[in-house]
């Protein structure tokens, strides 16, 4: 099972035992928070895919998006 970096954002009401919550749903899946943000709540996590949906399932009232992270390119 291959893992993959994914960026988790979430939602403005979210509270601190509530991120706490989704961290170790993440982790219980073999995932590493790899970087937090401070300027929006969310967070950069390294997880088997399969287990993203799980995830979704279960914290999907708090999160507004994940999306796997990937490089970004512009043209000059």
């Amino acid at each position: 099972m291959t893992a993959k970096t994914f960026i988790v954002t979430l939602k403005d009401q979210v509270t601190e035992p509530d991120v706490s919550s989704i961290k170790k749903s993440f982790t219980d899946l073999g995932g590493k928070i790899i970087h937090e943000f401070s300027l929006i709540k969310g967070f950069t996590v390294k997880v088997p895919e399969i287990g993203i949906d799980s995830i979704k399932e279960k914290h999907g009232n708090h999160i507004a998006n994940i999306e796997e992270d990937q490089e970004v390119h512009t043209q000059a």
